[in-house]
């Protein structure tokens, strides 16, 4: 009986060993399988100089550039500026870009349509986010836009308002189309005047400054640049106007592969929940627009 009690506990330990190591195989199997569904991000070393819209600064300068270097080996070099004004120096060949990245595909029409330097073919379409209205809480209006609707708040007399170049960012574009659209289902000739009052136009890299400053009391943002900056907003419903992100590499790149390899890292599972973190709407599957057979491999194969 002992013989046979201690063969049963032997039996017994053996099983257990074995269902461990099968345990251990798939465990190792599903991590594998899992990392291989991770797209992979093109390494190397060099700068990639990346011009982008105004409105991204904090979450390239502040999220994006250190991870994207310690993934890739390649170093962040970024300026943000209007999208428009951006793509007019590219075109004048005073900066040369290995990423762009623009707040309106229509900045990226333009420069498909291009003929000299900084000259795109295609653009990928990535994320979104509303147009609103951030204010100062310490203003004496934030109260007003706290009770009542916001047309009228931005119409009361000494409120300091404030808001993008139309000429120079597609977000001062978008701001003179809600205006006009409000001025027109309100009925409202004041809200109209707001876009004919260029003392309401600053830069965009200046404008978060001077609300946090209390030079202004609201301005047209991003809601991404709002929340970046820890301001409240109002929604412009039942108004609806929104940036549209995309990303490029012009034909003129320096470092094609740097470029490749910030596109990948954008568009990855790590750059979304980075984007969607900081208040932007992913575009799912990410849209690819213009000549698909000049895309990079490694980057075609990301969005549709």
């Amino acid at each position: 009986m002992k013989l046979i009690r201690n063969l049963i506990i032997i039996s017994t330990f053996s099983m257990l060993i074995a269902a461990c190591t099968s345990s251990s195989s798939s465990t190792t199997s599903t991590s594998s399988k899992s990392s291989s569904l991770s797209s992979p991000i093109l390494k190397g070393s060099g700068t990639v100089n990346v011009l982008y819209a105004g409105s991204l600064v904090t979450i390239f300068e502040n999220d994006i550039a250190k991870k994207f270097d310690a993934a890739s080996g390649f170093s962040f070099s970024g300026f943000a500026g209007g999208s428009s004004a951006l793509a007019n120096q590219m075109s004048s060949g005073l900066k040369v870009a290995d990423v762009f990245v623009s707040a309106s595909p229509a900045v990226d029409n333009t420069l498909m349509s291009a003929t000299g330097p900084g000259k795109i073919t295609w653009y990928i379409t990535f994320a979104s986010a509303p147009l609103v209205i951030a204010y100062n809480p310490k203003s004496k209006f934030a109260n007003q836009f706290k009770t009542k609707p916001w047309q009228n708040v931005i119409t009361e007399p000494g409120i300091l308002l404030g808001r993008t170049d139309p000429q120079l960012d597609p977000k001062g574009v978008l701001t003179v189309d809600a205006l006009d659209q409000a001025s027109r289902d309100f009925h409202s000739t004041a809200i109209l005047n707001i876009t004919n009052n260029q003392s309401t136009v600053f830069p965009e890299e200046t404008l978060i400054g001077r609300l946090s400053a209390g030079q202004l009391d609201a301005g047209f943002f991003y809601s991404n640049e709002a929340k970046a900056a820890n301001f409240p907003t109002v929604s412009l419903a039942p108004l609806s106007f929104s940036a549209t992100y995309t990303i490029t590499i012009p034909s003129n790149a320096n470092n094609t592969n740097g470029a490749t390899s910030f596109v990948q890292y954008l568009l990855s599972t790590t750059g979304k929940s980075i984007l969607t973190n900081d208040g932007l709407s992913i575009t799912t599957p990410p849209k690819l627009n213009g000549d698909i057979s000049t895309v990079p491999k490694g980057i075609a194969n990301l969005a549709k």
